[in-house]
Order: C-alpha cells, then sequence, then structure tokens
C-alpha cells in the first residue's frame, strides 16, 4: 500500500520539476532576445583549462551596430550561406554529412549558424543523441523568437575565435589591435577562417590552413555580395 502510494507522488512531484525546467528555459530563451548572456558552459570550460597557463579568458560584447558587415559577411560565407533563408537547419547539407559519416571515419558536421548558437548559448560541446536532440529544440525556439539578426549578434559574440577568445570583439582586438567595427574584409575573412578549430586554426600568426580557408572565403564573400537577402541582414535592414 505504501508503495503505491509513494509512486503517484513521485509522478506528481516530478511532473511539477518538469513543468518549472520548461517554464524557466522558455523565459531564459525570451529574455535572451534582448538581455545578452553573461557567460557559456563553452567559455566556463575554455576558462578552466586555462588554468596554470598565462592565458586568460578574453570576451567583450558589442551590439550588432558595433559589427563591422564584412566581419557579418564573412561568418555567413564561412559557416552558412543559406542562413537567411533556412529556418534553422540545412537539410541537404544534413543528408549529406550522414551520407559521409556512414562510410568516413572522418566526422562531417552540417551545423547552420542557427545550431551552433544554439549549442553554444544553452549547451555542452559533444556528440551525443540527448545533446543533439536538445540542440534541434533550441535552434526551432531561436529561430521563432529571436530572429536572424539577434541570432547572428549572438553568434559573432560568442563563437570562439582563438585560445581563450570568445567573440568578433576579442578577436580584434586580440590580433588586429582595433576594435570588431573596424575590420576589413581580409581580417574578417582570417577571423572567420578559425572558427571551425580556433585553438588549431590560429590567426596571428596565420596558420596554413587559416589563410587557405580566408582566401576561400574571400571568393565567397564577392560571390555572395550580390545577394539582396544577405545584403540586407549584413546591413542591419532586415
Amino acid at each position: 500500500m505504501k508503495l503505491k502510494g509513494i509512486v503517484p507522488r513521485t509522478w506528481r512531484r516530478l511532473k511539477r520539476v518538469l513543468l518549472v525546467l520548461f517554464v524557466a528555459q522558455l523565459v531564459y530563451i525570451i529574455i535572451l532576445r534582448w538581455v545578452n548572456p553573461p557567460i557559456t558552459l563553452t567559455m566556463i570550460s575554455s576558462w578552466f583549462s586555462l588554468w596554470g597557463t598565462d592565458k586568460t579568458l578574453h570576451k567583450t560584447w558589442v551590439s550588432y551596430d558595433e559589427i563591422s558587415q564584412h566581419a557579418k559577411l564573412a561568418v555567413i560565407a564561412s559557416e552558412d550561406q543559406l542562413f537567411p533563408d533556412h529556418d534553422g537547419f540545412d537539410y541537404k547539407s544534413i543528408e549529406k554529412a550522414m551520407k559521409h559519416n556512414q562510410t568516413s571515419k572522418k566526422i562531417r558536421g552540417a551545423s547552420t549558424i542557427s545550431q551552433q548558437v544554439a549549442k553554444n548559448v544553452f549547451l555542452w560541446q559533444g556528440r551525443s543523441w540527448v545533446r543533439k536532440g536538445l540542440e534541434v529544440y533550441f535552434t526551432f525556439m531561436i529561430e521563432k523568437i529571436w530572429g536572424k539578426q539577434r541570432i547572428l549578434e549572438m553568434y559573432l559574440n560568442v563563437a570562439q575565435t582563438g585560445d581563450g577568445i570568445f567573440g568578433i570583439e576579442a578577436a580584434a582586438q586580440a590580433y588586429y589591435n582595433k576594435n570588431a567595427a573596424s575590420l576589413n574584409r581580409e581580417e574578417s575573412a582570417m577571423i572567420a577562417a578559425s572558427l571551425p578549430n580556433p585553438v588549431k586554426y590560429t590567426v596571428n600568426p596565420p596558420a596554413r590552413i587559416t589563410a587557405w580557408r580566408q582566401r576561400k572565403i574571400l571568393i565567397q564573400m564577392r560571390n555572395l555580395a550580390p545577394d539582396p537577402d544577405i545584403m540586407e541582414l549584413v546591413t542591419g535592414l532586415k
């Protein structure tokens, strides 16, 4: 009899906890539409990894208008050229990545800028199915609640751009001794080139792969410049 009473009570408490957690995360998503996150799990992890070294964590938030248009275009060219048009997911790239990963030991990703923001702001790094499922949920929510401009602003401020360096402003200061608004095409492309692996793909001095990626990104930037949807977003009119 006691066991029969405990199970319903436990279930009711669990449902309350789940409801509170659901409401809390929903409120947090809505708040971040206007309020900048103080820190992310990725930043905390990087901070711990720097202990015992002469490096420190660098991050400085800047608003969308304080970021060079070249930097915005560079990360779109580098990471997600369909960003203005998709609903958070690039299904063709996902399908190609799945087919590639079935036959190759080298895992290929297909994350959009929206998915990377969902992972960097709300979740932890890793490849578990649980984290991936949560990433899908948060990607859907930020696409609906934040919009493209806020997602791109968030990405440019929380993406890791070096060892202990996060965001475009911290990168601009560390590598070029200038603010993010003053970055030119070549500098923006070089920082964007580091994004897949910012610790390995060094910017200053540029690793060979970083310089190679920069050249490709500069070409893509020129190709994307005539696109009205992309330029409307880059200029802040969308």
